[in-house]
């Protein structure tokens, strides 16, 4: 895992590049289908970044993560690391383990590292899966306030079902991604009020319900809600 005060770019790169090979070769070829992917010229080529994505199904992350140009280290539930087989994945990545409905500080600490050592992080801001997008937790502003590192939204659908070796799911549309333009968050002088990183919070997940369809929106559903007092765009 990454360090507490240190994060090792190369150290893990090698193992990341041959997981990334398998996933193309194999885990999207036969285990699960990508339809289409809009926008990933949004993601910065190089330097720190924050990918924030909804969260539906169990391969999002992998999903998304397959698509970009540069590798990314992922907030995952530590749950995660006892899934028969599966569990294996994030620990041989170096994704960051967090312990939900807490304040993980170790997570916390890692999560910064990563940033602080120009590279990428993804977050899903929900905490947990759901078919419509539920309250943001405000770990994401957190972490974007302290390193000022830009945040890319990023969207998916129809990811259910898989992985499955079934023809049946196979037959059907496979995942669509599409990334939103970049933003940073414009801070106040001193410390952030609480009701500070909740407005920054709910305005970036407004960013992303405006990427989905009104279905997936839930409670950013009504898009005339959304304000961008916090939010300074980005040029890709």
């Amino acid at each position: 895992m990454a360090s507490k005060r240190d994060y090792l770019h190369r150290q893990w790169e090698p193992i990341r590049n041959v997981l990334r090979f398998l996933m193309g070769h194999v885990g999207f070829r036969y285990l699960a289908k990508i339809d289409s992917v809009e926008g990933v010229e949004m993601v910065p080529e190089k330097g720190p970044g924050i990918i924030m994505f909804n969260h539906i199904a169990f391969i999002d992350g992998i999903a998304i993560l397959s698509t970009l140009k540069r590798n990314a280290v992922p907030l995952v539930k530590t749950e995660a690391g006892a899934i028969p087989f599966w569990g294996i994945f994030p620990a041989l990545w170096g994704a960051i383990p967090i312990r939900r409905g807490e304040f993980d500080r170790r997570a916390l600490e890692q999560a910064l590292a990563v940033l602080n050592s120009g590279e990428l992080l993804m977050i899903a801001p929900e905490g947990h899966r759901s078919p419509a997008l539920i309250e943001g937790k405000e770990g994401l502003a957190y972490i974007a306030a302290r390193t000022k590192a830009p945040i890319i939204p990023a969207v998916i659908e129809g990811s259910e079902g898989f992985p499955s070796l079934d023809p049946r799911r196979w037959s059907q549309p496979g995942a669509r991604i599409r990334f939103g333009k970049p933003f940073r968050f414009r801070l106040p002088k001193g410390r952030i009020p609480r009701e500070w990183l909740r407005k920054m919070t709910d305005e970036a997940m407004y960013r992303l319900a405006s990427l989905l369809p009104p279905v997936r929106r839930g409670v950013y559903g009504d898009l005339r809600l959304a304000t961008t007092d916090t939010i300074e765009f980005l040029s890709p």
